[in-house]
């Protein structure tokens, strides 16, 4: 398999860090979207959407969207549950993570990391840490009642909300008031098989 993806990127991350978690050989491309490479014609024939990551399972296949990717590669595994509703409990925090937490979090941390934190987008900026602590604090609650996002154990629901708020700071979003997140960090960066953001 390949997997084309930027490594600064937090969706991009997921995926390397499920690949590393469950010992999946692939083959890495790294593509640098600030430079356009995800706008080529090349690259938007594999994907129209022109976003990464991006899976091509073999020629000529390919699987987009981080969240449906990790779960792809983790199903049948324990990071993956079978279980209809627990499933669905890792699917709802997922969508969590793409409507409540990466809206603020990650775009906040692409303005300053990616961008620089250029004058023109102070004020974006600026209204994202509202949202972005909202996100914490249901998180913060959550993981205050049980170790990982689901419950007892880690699964993709943990990978796919981790990626961001690791490097939540990265987007001016202090951890210091979310002890339990904090834990939780930790928690998963102890995983065997744990690969660090590069």
């Amino acid at each position: 398999m390949k997997v084309y993806g930027d490594t600064k990127s937090g969706n991009c991350y997921k995926v390397q860090l499920i690949c590393s978690l469950l010992n999946i050989e692939h083959d890495w491309i790294d593509l640098d979207i600030l430079a356009g490479d995800t706008r080529t014609d090349e690259f938007l024939n594999k994907n129209p959407n022109g976003k990464i990551p991006l899976l091509e399972i073999h020629p000529g296949e390919f699987l987009s969207e981080s969240n449906a990717i990790i779960n792809y590669l983790a199903n049948g595994t324990e990071l993956y549950p079978g279980e209809r509703l627990a499933q669905a409990r890792v699917q709802q925090w997922q969508f969590f993570e793409q409507y409540s937490h990466e809206p603020f979090i990650a775009v906040a941390r692409f303005i300053n990391m990616y961008l620089g934190l250029p004058e023109e987008k102070t004020e974006e900026y600026a209204s994202k840490q509202a949202g972005g602590h909202k996100a914490l604090r249901v998180m913060e609650a959550q993981l205050g009642k049980m170790p990982y996002i689901t419950g007892d154990n880690l699964t993709t629901a943990d990978i796919s909300l981790y990626a961001y708020t690791h490097v939540a700071h990265e987007g001016g979003f202090e951890l210091d008031d979310y002890p339990a997140i904090r834990a939780w960090l930790d928690h998963v960066a102890s995983q065997p098989n744990f690969k660090a953001m590069p």
